[in-house]
């Protein structure tokens, strides 16, 4: 069993329907709730968690997949008694075999859905501080680029100077853009209680 204040998640995170595909590789505290990892794949892919979220375990009986996310009508979607408050909910009670998995969906308009894999539980190294991002490969879809297809024919566009929308999609994506490039060094994580604080209007 693992221990929550010594040992550690290592999680792999996966977009869906994205070839090559862009991933992560997350060493998260045992102690996270589903709150804390959102932040964290926000974070480590790169996104702006402008728009609604939830995971979506499974269930191995037949029932209805458990959700965690925001149980509230402006940022949830669908049936929201279903989805429970992801910061009142620990991952390790739901993910805790190697192999379990979740999906993480983020931005039902688009529908970027993630895998997330646990790969192991290990114990923290001394000194380090955590979650970090270990591994992964190429960069965050733009938001608002209109899911898999749309980043699929963003793609074919960026990489066509003769496509009559170039010019356009060069000026619309942000300076540098480079779909190949993923740096995890580079990667600074924000604060989950933070962003829980002002997501729920509580004054520091």
């Amino acid at each position: 069993m693992a221990n929550q204040d010594r040992d550690l998640l290592r999680l792999r995170v996966e977009l869906e329907n994205i070839h090559p595909p862009i991933w992560r590789e997350l060493l998260v505290p045992a102690r996270f709730s589903f709150w804390d990892l959102h932040a964290a794949i926000q974070d480590s892919m790169g996104w702006w968690d402008t728009h609604p979220h939830d995971f979506r375990i499974a269930d191995t009986l037949g029932g209805e997949d458990k959700r965690f996310g925001i149980p509230d009508e402006e940022w949830g979607f669908g049936d929201e008694s279903q989805v429970a408050a992801g910061w009142e909910h620990r991952v390790i009670d739901h993910l805790d075999t190697p192999g379990d998995r979740a999906l993480y969906s983020y931005d039902y308009g688009d529908g970027w859905e993630h895998r997330v894999t646990l790969l192991g539980i290990e114990a923290r190294s001394k000194g380090q501080r955590y979650p970090q991002c270990v591994a992964g490969e190429r960069a965050c879809p733009p938001e608002d680029c209109g899911g898999p297809p749309g980043y699929a024919h963003l793609l074919e566009v960026f990489s066509n100077p003769e496509d009559p929308e170039h010019d356009d999609m060069q000026a619309w994506l942000s300076n540098g853009f480079d779909p190949e490039h993923f740096d995890p060094k580079a990667l600074r994580f924000t604060q989950p209680t933070r962003r829980l604080r002002q997501l729920l209007g509580v004054d520091d």
